[in-house]
């Protein structure tokens, strides 16, 4: 069965791109014999997108700006039929949904869409599903916030519900802090959320749906929260689990059941969470696309499966009526680290095990990726690097609020 209509032309794939990535299901679409289309950002004209596996190119200011993205894509629709929209970043989620829905076009439209982008919309849907959510308020109605303070000891997390990651959130030590950070939100104040702060290991499942069936997810766990690397400073790492352990099985398991509830039906998700004192596993986040600070890599050290490919594989597959399978999963053991460095191109030859299997090539940033068949020894080298980052090349930025314009 398929989403589209049956015909003899090629399936025609328009991607969206407020920011840089998303290069690998560019040349994975075109590889399966898509038409692909970019859309993107004025100012990202110089970035070595991947020409030979693009058609058509257009540069907008902003992508997000209604009912601009309309017209700019029913303008190019006139003369060009296209199957399905994806968003390559964050940013550009919601905005999808919204073509979608307008065009009628196969997926995710702006309801569902919003448990994958809206740190609200998917915190109440997860609650109402069963699951078990740190304890969170909107920020609407001020009755409500007095209430969830005085119930909920602080701190607790002021959060934008549309930024990508740690972005923007603060911490709240008191009620007045709050009411001032209010008094400063003004009319923005409902694009926000309040929530229990829940100190603990924070653990992340990399997924690929299809068909409304998890066919590949792979557990990893942060050696520090991001929102404390984020807000802290400090080494980003992140590595497999342990993959025979009953805690890596039980999150699976209950991320599987997640990514259903909140009604995905085909693509990738990148989801968080955290364990509580109570040693249960808390749902924070989850997002309709590839992880960020090299997740692509460490998944694909780690499984032989790239995540941006598979999706654009699956997209296509879909669109054409085929079936899709993911490759097997090699069962490998990976970790990522990165971090800021002082350097403007940090020099890592002085690190050169064989199991570093990827360099970090970005400028004031010093990262690489390690992999080995051994968990023991992957953590090992974790261990040694990520103190050796610190002093080699680790420097602290103040966070940003939002993404760079």
């Amino acid at each position: 069965m398929t989403d589209q209509n049956s015909t003899d032309r090629p399936v025609t794939i328009l991607c969206l791109a407020s920011y840089f990535k998303g290069t690998t299901f560019l040349t994975a679409a075109k590889q399966a014999g898509c038409r692909v289309v970019l859309v993107t950002r004025e100012k990202l004209h110089n970035e070595p997108w991947p020409w030979d596996s693009i058609d058509d190119v257009f540069y907008m200011p902003q992508l997000a700006k209604q009912p601009d993205i309309i017209y700019a894509v029913a303008y190019f629709m006139r003369g060009k039929a296209v199957d399905q929209i994806i968003p390559l970043d964050d940013y550009d989620v919601l905005t999808v949904a919204a073509l979608r829905e307008h065009f009628r076009l196969p997926n995710m439209g702006e309801s569902v869409m919003r448990h994958f982008r809206d740190k609200l919309a998917m915190r109440v849907k997860a609650r109402q599903e069963g699951f078990r959510v740190p304890e969170f308020t909107a920020v609407f109605n001020y009755d409500q916030l007095r209430e969830f303070m005085d119930r909920v000891p602080p701190p607790w997390l002021l959060k934008p519900r549309a930024e990508a990651g740690a972005m923007g959130i603060k911490r709240m030590d008191h009620s007045e802090m709050l009411w001032r950070k209010l008094d400063e939100l003004g009319d923005l104040q409902s694009y926000f959320l309040l929530e229990q702060y829940v100190a603990g290991p924070v653990y992340h499942v990399d997924a690929i749906v299809w068909r409304g069936k998890v066919v590949f997810a792979t557990a990893h766990q942060y050696l520090q929260p991001p929102i404390d690397v984020a807000h802290d400073g400090g080494v980003f790492v992140t590595r497999t689990m342990p993959r025979k352990e009953k805690e890596t099985k039980a999150l699976l398991k209950m991320h599987n059941q997640l990514i259903l509830a909140l009604g995905m039906e085909r693509g990738v998700a990148h989801t968080e969470f955290i364990k509580g004192a109570d040693g249960e596993f808390y749902f924070l986040e989850t997002a309709a696309r590839v992880g960020g600070a090299n997740i692509e890599q460490l998944v694909e050290a780690s499984s032989g499966i790239n995540l941006w490919a598979e999706w654009a594989k699956l997209e296509t597959a879909a669109l054409r009526g085929q079936e899709y399978q993911v490759p097997e999963d090699k069962g490998a053991y990976a970790g990522v680290m990165i971090c800021l460095a002082r350097q403007e191109w940090p020099d890592l030859s002085g690190y050169q095990d064989p199991e570093i299997v990827y360099r970090v090539h970005k400028q004031q940033h010093a990262g690489l990726i390690l992999a080995s068949p051994q968990q023991e020894r992957v953590e090992q080298l974790i261990r040694d690097y990520s103190q050796r980052f610190a002093q080699d090349f680790l420097a602290v930025a103040p966070p940003l609020d939002t993404a760079p314009t």
